[in-house]
């Protein structure tokens, strides 16, 4: 089976949705370790001979809804702004789109990032955020804040993408209370606050 969402046949991508939002329910309702294929197809209006269709088992379905979790961010997070601006700008534009994205797909997000039931999302998420932070630290080099403060790379990464994933998980474990362009600003006053006051 094609895996590549523009050549794949709608209705697969139908059942797998399907699929996805079964399991989504369910595990509102029950922890992953209750939960069963014959509950998701259920749950999804198909057959279990189905589900095998698309998945070995429901580590598979993890695996592979979590890859396109990250299929689904990438557009959000490598889309360049409209007007080229400041390292900066692009940073904080790219933050915006990708919190808009999580807005859009709260119910989703909200389950997989928002409990602690199952971990692969959040993990795939922080691995995304942290080559990210790597690149652009890369990219700045000796003119980032950390350098210039002495600050390891590898503890600069830790501390970047920790806390962003933190503020994500805590916005959507608190229903979301601020919008993403607020979040974003948000956290680009805090981050900067520590480059002004070295």
């Amino acid at each position: 089976m094609d895996n590549y969402k523009g050549h794949t046949d709608p209705r697969i991508l139908r059942t797998r949705l399907l699929i996805k939002e079964a399991f989504i329910d369910l595990l509102q309702e029950m922890d992953i370790e209750r939960m069963s294929v014959s509950r998701i197809a259920e749950r999804a209006t198909i057959s279990r001979v189905t589900f095998y269709l698309h998945y070995r088992d429901i580590p598979d379905m993890l695996e592979k809804m979590a890859d396109d979790m990250i299929e689904d961010i990438q557009p959000a997070v490598n889309s360049q702004p409209v007007n080229e601006g400041t390292a900066d700008d692009t940073d904080f534009v790219m933050l915006v789109r990708m919190l808009d994205h999580i807005a859009k797909h709260a119910k989703f997000y909200k389950v997989i990032l928002g409990s602690k039931r199952v971990p692969i999302f959040t993990e795939r998420l922080l691995n995304m955020l942290t080559e990210i932070i790597t690149a652009r630290l890369d990219v700045l080099g000796n003119d980032s804040y950390f350098y210039k403060a002495g600050i390891q790379k590898d503890i600069a990464i830790w501390h970047g993408s920790s806390a962003l994933i933190g503020t994500i998980v805590s916005w959507l474990r608190n229903d979301m209370p601020y919008t993403p362009h607020f979040l974003a600003k948000q956290h680009f006053l805090l981050y900067h606050f520590q480059d002004k006051n070295s």
